[in-house]
Parts: C-alpha cells; sequence; structure tokens
C-alpha cells in the first residue's frame, strides 16, 4: 500500500519554515452532524524517520484506515506531535452560513486550537481565506493530500476520530437512536435516509443537504 510521506514538509523547510502543519476535514457531505477539521505539525524528528512506512503506527488518508487503526494512529499523533489541533463548525452554522462558509471557520478554529505559531499550511485540496499570517503564499492546496503528505493525513485522523466520537455519543440520545449516527456517523446512507422520511428531521441534520437530496429524490 502507498502511504503518504514527509516529502512536502521536507521541501517547503528548506525555504526557512520550520512549524509546518497539515489540516484536513471531515464531515463535509453528511446529512447530520458538524463539520470537524484536524491541525497537525510534527516536529524535525519525525521527519527524519523517512515515510510514512517507518512510522510505528499506520498514518494514511483516514478514510482507508479502520477505526482501531485511527484509534491508535490519533493516540500516537497526540503524543508525538509538535502541536495539534481541532476546529468545527456547528449544524446552525451549517444551515445559516452554508457548508463552505462554515468550514473555512472549522479550518480557522482548528489552527487557533493548535496553540503554536504555524509558519506554513498544508492543505488537502483548497486555500482557507482570513487567517492571520498565513496569506496564499504560506499555504500549499494538494489535491488527495491525506494521501500524500503525513501531517495533513495526521489532521485527517484526528479529526475523523474525535467526529466520530462525537456521532456516537449523540446517537445514545434515545431521540436519535433510530438515525443509526453510531454507524452511519451521519452520512446519507440508506438506514439513515429512510429514518428521515419516516420521523423527519431533527435540530443536528443540516436542512440543505436533507432538502436536496428529498427534491432529487422525488423528482
Amino acid at each position: 500500500m502507498s502511504l503518504p510521506d514527509f516529502s512536502f514538509e521536507k521541501s517547503i523547510s528548506k525555504k526557512g519554515y520550520r512549524v509546518i502543519a497539515g489540516v484536513d476535514e471531515v464531515g463535509r457531505g453528511s446529512f447530520a452532524g458538524p463539520v470537524v477539521v484536524g491541525c497537525v505539525a510534527f516536529p524535525l524528528q519525525i521527519w527524519e524517520t523517512g515515510g510514512g512506512k517507518n512510522l510505528s503506527v499506520t498514518v494514511n488518508d483516514s478514510k482507508k484506515l479502520t477505526p482501531r487503526q485511527r484509534e491508535l494512529a490519533s493516540f500516537w499523533i497526540k503524543k508525538k506531535a509538535l502541536c495539534y489541533g481541532i476546529g468545527w463548525a456547528s449544524v446552525a452554522q451549517i444551515n445559516k452560513l452554508g457548508i463552505k462558509k462554515a468550514g473555512e471557520i472549522a479550518f480557522r478554529r482548528a489552527i487557533k486550537n493548535c496553540n503554536k505559531r504555524i509558519d506554513y499550511l498544508l492543505i488537502d485540496a483548497f486555500y482557507i481565506p482570513y487567517i492571520k499570517g498565513l496569506r496564499r503564499r504560506n499555504q500549499k492546496p494538494i489535491i488527495k493530500g491525506d494521501g500524500k503528505s503525513v501531517s495533513i493525513a495526521a489532521a485527517s485522523i484526528i479529526a475523523k476520530v474525535y467526529r466520530d466520537k462525537l456521532m456516537v455519543k449523540l446517537s445514545r440520545n434515545p431521540k436519535y437512536k433510530k438515525y443509526s449516527w453510531a454507524i452511519n456517523k451521519g452520512y446519507g446512507t440508506l438506514d439513515h435516509r429512510k429514518a428521515i422520511r419516516k420521523y423527519g428531521v431533527t435540530r443536528h441534520h443540516r436542512r440543505q443537504f436533507v432538502e436536496t437530496w428529498l427534491r432529487n429524490s422525488d423528482s
């Protein structure tokens, strides 16, 4: 299996940047729950281990890992990182602002919660606006970056573990158990869609996402 490595981090560090963080979001396309972003910066000593194959855990695109692999990796990442942060945007913010602007709020929160001045950002796919000290010249969007950069992959893992636990916790509430969030994590799976049709939506559902699906499925 091809794994992400530190080649982007090493290349950028040659330009004088020292604290290089990866950021990634999870839950962007789900029907329910917040969008969550992870931010991770590793120390130089970790870069020197080589690539993802030389780490003591598997750090890869979080979607390609099992829940157990993600849990182990998340613990390792938080222990070894120079800094890490989690940011989120609530369903209320998604409903009010749309997923793009809400996602940008989550990115900025994750970077702020890293509690260290970051010199450069590696991002999965696109630039993030309005980050103090991190303009476009200090950002590098990488298409499918969570499969190429260990820092971005690590960010996706801690965000995924955090969000999955949140959705499992929400699912324990008797009012929401019927939506099977512990299993589908809020995504529009068949069981989730059936529950929406039968019971309607909750305050944890994204109105535009659900309305778009209903409109398309009824047409």
